[in-house]
């Protein structure tokens, strides 16, 4: 075997092994997250102010500004925008967007600020989009795992046919291993996610299919936004927390973008407590 046969078999062996590592992940994480789902209530609210609290400390590592003050702050401004999601005081989300704002801003060093802030509202972003697209009893949970299976049908669906298939990148500065292919891959397998909902009767296939390609494509860019974020300060991953797949942000950057403009869709047709309505009636 020569060099570059050895290389390729020793990529291929570590490509094999990380996609157990994923596998194996995903099949611990995946119905935890389902599980608090379906409960919702103050289960899911909990279960998603952990996962903001860890967003945000993953960010301030990422950008080195990871202090103790800093971690401190934002964890309780989203701890204390958890209580009021689940005390369900919509005006209390403007109050924690700015809370969160101002405190990173006064805590942070001159040139960290604005990325302090830009973490603290990504943060409170996915929290508060997560908690009112699951509000709605009839039809939250039903929304909530539209979304959930569109972002994971895409990032299945890029990967293995990114993996088959190849060819020119997609944005090769930024994510140098993802291929138009992946993404168009992606973007299938989040409409046959789409048809399958439309197939047993929860909303009508053009609009499903019209979410789902929204929800597929806005997923596969907050993917490329985290790692443009990661190549701007120079970090592979942002933790190491979740074996095969980094840290939280590298696992929740696509659920992230897309849960923000499902709320918001949802918002837009079913107002603040019909967000899960407005999503998947049609």
């Amino acid at each position: 075997m020569n060099e570059g046969e050895a290389t390729s078999a020793g990529a291929a062996g570590r490509d094999g092994h990380n996609l157990l590592l994923r596998i194996r992940a995903a099949l611990i994480l995946a119905p935890l997250a389902i599980a608090a789902a379906y409960v919702g209530g103050w289960l899911w609210v909990a279960f998603v102010t952990a996962a903001a609290i860890g967003l945000y400390v993953e960010w301030l590592t990422i950008i080195a500004a990871r202090t103790a003050i800093s971690m401190v702050a934002g964890a309780a401004i989203i701890f204390a925008a958890g209580w009021i999601e689940f005390n369900q005081t919509a005006s209390g989300y403007v109050f924690a967007a700015l809370a969160a704002i101002v405190v990173s801003i006064a805590l942070a060093a001159p040139n960290h600020r604005g990325w302090v802030a830009l973490g603290a509202c990504y943060a409170l972003a996915a929290s508060i989009a997560s908690v009112a697209v699951r509000l709605d009893q009839a039809f939250g949970f039903a929304a909530l795992m539209f979304v959930l299976l569109v972002v994971w049908a895409t990032d299945i669906g890029g990967y293995f046919v990114g993996r088959q298939i190849g060819g020119p990148k997609l944005w090769p500065r930024v994510s140098p291993k993802k291929t138009w292919a992946g993404s168009i891959g992606g973007l299938v397998a989040s409409l046959a996610v789409a048809a399958g909902f439309a197939a047993i009767g929860v909303g009508k296939t053009l609009p499903m299919l019209a979410l789902g390609a929204s929800l597929s494509i806005v997923s596969q860019l907050g993917d490329l936004f985290e790692s443009a974020v990661k190549r701007r300060f120079g970090v592979k991953d942002s933790s190491q927390i979740i074996p095969g797949h980094g840290g939280l942000l590298d696992r929740l950057d696509g659920f992230v973008a897309a849960v923000v403009l499902a709320a918001i869709l949802g918002f837009l047709r079913g107002g603040a407590d019909g967000v899960g309505r407005g999503l998947m009636v049609w």
